[in-house]
């Protein structure tokens, strides 16, 4: 039996969801110019791989992954946003790692450049893959077995779990009109199960054991939670969260193998308080309704 990369498993896993949402739920760019997106990153990401390394050993699946991941979770009528985020997208994940691992999440990042710069044009939504029973399944089934393949599993359990105990204890015994059903209603929505499954579980960005996984997926449960106690629910909550704490995996991760451990801690709070900076700004944006509509 072939097994096919992991990262090659993950874009075939993501590509079957971009199809089923564009024929049945609420994905509104053209086929056209979804392939015009996959192109130009695919090329990018390669063009920038050969100048630092001066040359190409391997094809990156991953670069396919990040722009159907953009897809899923934003919406912008100007297609060129897409392209301008992404751009920047690629030249992090090129330029900005220490070691071989990465301080942000591809996708995760291009969704924060689009809130960060083009606030009124870019929204984050959870509703383009709609909410049919049958998708979550299927998503659930893909996601799991890839999850399980790169020893991952234990990130989106830690996290349901975290997230709906301090939503219950921290939200809905604090608001005598949310009730939990209200919480346990998110999980419905099918670009709310790909953000746990797929976007929460990048192996370049998290943790490598379970129980550093396990405090990883709670402290995003925390965070986020304590934001919608003070601020009410917002999508970007939870990306905004990763973005802020993906950044610590690479310290506590790389800490005790590197020998310049000044230098470690430079540059990770140096990219730590740039994410903060980043996270500021757009919280202190006003929140809006996006209602999706076929």
């Amino acid at each position: 039996m072939i097994k096919l990369h992991p990262q090659l498993q993950q874009l075939l896993n993501l590509f079957f969801l971009l199809i089923v949402g564009k024929y049945v739920a609420h994905i509104y760019l053209t086929w056209k110019e979804i392939f015009g997106i996959l192109l130009f990153t695919f090329t990018l990401e390669h063009l920038l791989y050969y100048l630092r390394n001066k040359k190409l050993s391997f094809i990156s699946y991953s670069s396919l992954s990040t722009v159907i991941g953009v897809i899923l979770m934003m919406v912008t009528t100007h297609y060129t946003i897409y392209l301008i985020v992404l751009f920047f997208t690629l030249l992090q994940k090129q330029f900005l790692h220490y070691a071989t691992q990465h301080f942000f999440n591809p996708s995760n990042f291009a969704l924060i450049m689009g809130l960060l710069f083009f606030y009124d044009e870019a929204h984050l939504v959870l509703g383009q893959l709609g909410h049919s029973v049958w998708l979550l399944w299927a998503v659930g089934i893909v996601g799991l077995s890839i999850l399980y393949r790169v020893d991952r599993w234990v990130l989106p359990v830690g996290f349901i779990f975290s997230y709906l105990l301090l939503q219950y204890v921290m939200i809905v015994t604090s608001d005598p009109i949310l009730i939990m059903e209200d919480i346990v209603h998110r999980f419905y929505s099918v670009s709310f199960v790909v953000f746990v499954l797929f976007m929460l579980t990048d192996p370049k960005t998290t943790p490598s054991k379970n129980w550093h996984q396990m405090v990883f997926a709670t402290a995003i449960s925390f965070l986020t939670t304590l934001l919608d106690y003070y601020y009410g629910f917002r999508v970007q909550h939870l990306f905004m969260v990763l973005f802020f704490t993906s950044p610590w995996v690479v310290l506590f991760e790389q800490y005790p193998k590197t020998l310049d451990k000044k230098y470690l801690i430079f540059m990770s709070a140096t990219v730590i308080l740039l994410a903060l900076s980043a996270i500021i700004y757009i919280q202190m944006q006003p929140s809006y309704y996006f209602e999706m509509d076929k």
